[in-house]
C-alpha cells in the first residue's frame, strides 16, 4: 500500500481494491472483536461467581443499555464526523478536516460531562425501568454507578478513534482496543476475585482500562505520526462545522440509542413472561449477539474509509468494488454465524453460565431470537455505506426502520399469539431482521446509481 504510515490516506485512491479493503477491514474486526471482551470478559467472570453469579450476570445485563446510550452518544459525534473527515481528505482539503476532528472532539467532552451527571442522578429508577427487581437491583447499580464515571474515557476512546481508521491508520486504531483489553481482562480476575469486589470490581477494571485507552488514543492524534492533527485552534465549536457531522452521526446514534430502548423492551418483556432466569438468558444471547454485530462493524468500518475517499474524489468504480467486496463478506459471515448459533446454542451458553437451568433456556431462546441472523449482514453492510456516501436521511430512515418500525411493536404484539409468551417475544427479532434486510437491499440498489452520479457535494 503505503511506503510510509504517514501517507496511507492518500493511497486509498490507488491499488487493488480487495487488497485495501481486507487491509483496513481486518484490524477493523479485530479491533471490534477485542473492544467485544470488555462487555464478555466482565459478563463471563460474573456468570461464574459462586452461589449469586445467576443473579449477579442478570444485574449486568441491565446496565448494558446504559453503555449502549453511552455508545451512541460517542457515534454521534465521532461516527457522523469521521466519514466527513475522509471525504474532505479525499478532496484534499485536510485542513477543513482537522476543524471537524477538533470540533467533534470538544463535543465529545461537553456531552460525556452532562450524561455523566445525568446518569448518576437517575441511576435507581433507570434500573428499575430497564426490569431491575430487588434481587437483581443491587448488582446492576454497583456496576452502572462505577461505570458511569468512566463515560469521559468511554466516548473519548469510541468518538476519537474512529478518526484514527478514517486516515488509514487501522492497525493503530486496533492497538488502541488491543491495549485496552488486555488491561481489563488482567485487572478483572484481580478486582472482581482476588479483592473481592464482584460487580464493583469489573466496572472498576473497564473504565481504568478506558483510560487507557483514551491516553493512547490522544498521544497519537496529537503527535507526528496523524495525518489530522488534534489542535488548539480548532476546539472552538462553530455550528458551519459540527452540525452536519451530528446531522450525518444520528444514523449511527439511532441504531444505537434505540438498541438500548430494544434492550430495555425484551428485558421488561421477558421479565413479566419469564422473571428473572428469562433477563439472565437475555442477557447472554445479547453477548452472543455481539459476536455476530461487532465484527460485521468492523467490516463496515474498515471499508468506510476507502468508499468515502473515493466517493469524494469521484472514483465510482472503485466505491461500486468496495461494496461488492463488503457485501460478500458480511453476507458469507452472518450466514455462518447464524448456522453455529442453531446447531450449539448450549456450548455458546455454557461459556458465560455454570447454572444448568440458565443453560437450558437460554439454548431454547438462542435458537428462536436468532433464528434470522443470516440477513443481518445485507442490512448492514447497506445501511452502513450509506453512512460511508454521507447520506444521512436514508440511513436515518433505515436505521428506524428495523427496531423503531419494527421490531418494538412486535416485542408487544407477537406474544399475544402464542400460549407461550416469552417465546413471542423472541420471534419478534428475526422477523424484523429478515423484513428490514429486504427493504434495506431494495433502498440501497435503487438509489446508489443517483448518489454516485450526483457526487459528494460540498
Amino acid at each position: 500500500m503505503a511506503k510510509s504510515e504517514s501517507n496511507q490516506s492518500a493511497n486509498l485512491g490507488e491499488g487493488n481494491v480487495g487488497r485495501l479493503l481486507l487491509r483496513l477491514a481486518i484490524p477493523s474486526v479485530v479491533a471490534q472483536l477485542i473492544n467485544m471482551l470488555y462487555n464478555i470478559v466482565d459478563r463471563i467472570y460474573i456468570g461464574h461467581m459462586p452461589e449469586d453469579g445467576s443473579l449477579a450476570l442478570t444485574g449486568l445485563g441491565l446496565c448494558f443499555a446504559v453503555i449502549i446510550l453511552i455508545s451512541a452518544f460517542a457515534s454521534l459525534v465521532g461516527a457522523g464526523g469521521a466519514p466527513r473527515a475522509a471525504i474532505y481528505m479525499g478532496k484534499q482539503d485536510n485542513k477543513t478536516a482537522e476543524k471537524i476532528l477538533g470540533n467533534c472532539f470538544t463535543a465529545l467532552i461537553l456531552i460525556a460531562v452532562v450524561l455523566t451527571v445525568v446518569f448518576q442522578v437517575i441511576a435507581e429508577p433507570m434500573l428499575r425501568l430497564f426490569g431491575a427487581s430487588d434481587s437483581t437491583l443491587p448488582y446492576a447499580l454497583s456496576y452502572m454507578r462505577i461505570y458511569v464515571m468512566g463515560t469521559l474515557f468511554v466516548m473519548t476512546v469510541l468518538g476519537m478513534n474512529v478518526f484514527i481508521t478514517a486516515q488509514g491508520f487501522a492497525n493503530f486504531s486496533m492497538l488502541t482496543t488491543v491495549i485496552g483489553a488486555v488491561c481489563n481482562i488482567i485487572l478483572d480476575p484481580i478486582l472482581i476475585f482476588g479483592l473481592n469486589m464482584g460487580v464493583r470490581g469489573a466496572a472498576t477494571a473497564t473504565i481504568l482500562s478506558q483510560g487507557v485507552s483514551a491516553v493512547w488514543v490522544l498521544r497519537f492524534l496529537l503527535g507526528k505520526k496523524t495525518v489530522l492533527k488534534l489542535k488548539k485552534e480548532h476546539l472552538p465549536i462553530r455550528g458551519d462545522v459540527l452540525l452536519p457531522c451530528m446531522a450525518l452521526g444520528v444514523s449511527p446514534f439511532v441504531m444505537q440509542s434505540t438498541e438500548a430502548i430494544l434492550n430495555v423492551c425484551f428485558n421488561s418483556s421477558l421479565a413479566k413472561y419469564g422473571g428473572d432466569v428469562a433477563v439472565g438468558s437475555f442477557t447472554i444471547i445479547s453477548s452472543c449477539m455481539q459476536c455476530l454485530s461487532l465484527p460485521l462493524m468492523g467490516m463496515c468500518q474498515g471499508a468506510q474509509p476507502l468508499m468515502s475517499f473515493n466517493f469524494g474524489a469521484r472514483k465510482n468504480d472503485r466505491v461500486r468494488q468496495t461494496f461488492r467486496y463488503l457485501l460478500v463478506i458480511c453476507v458469507a459471515f452472518s450466514c455462518l454465524f447464524c448456522v453455529v448459533a442453531e446447531l450449539a446454542p448450549t456450548v455458546m451458553a455454557g461459556i458465560f453460565s455454570s447454572d444448568a437451568e440458565m443453560i437450558s433456556y437460554t439454548a431454547w431462546a438462542m435458537r428462536i431470537y436468532m433464528a434470522g441472523a443470516f440477513s443481518m449482514g445485507v442490512q448492514m453492510c447497506c445501511q452502513q455505506s450509506f453512512m460511508a456516501l454521507s447520506q444521512a436521511r436514508i440511513s436515518l430512515l433505515l436505521a428506524c426502520l428495523r427496531k423503531i418500525i419494527l421490531l418494538i411493536p412486535l416485542i408487544y404484539i407477537l406474544p399475544n399469539f402464542f400460549g407461550n409468551k416469552v417465546f413471542g417475544v423472541l420471534l419478534a427479532e428475526p422477523v424484523s431482521d429478515i423484513l428490514a434486510a429486504v427493504v434495506t437491499a431494495i433502498m440501497f440498489f435503487t438509489h446508489l446509481n443517483g448518489i454516485l452520479e450526483q457526487g459528494p457535494g460540498k
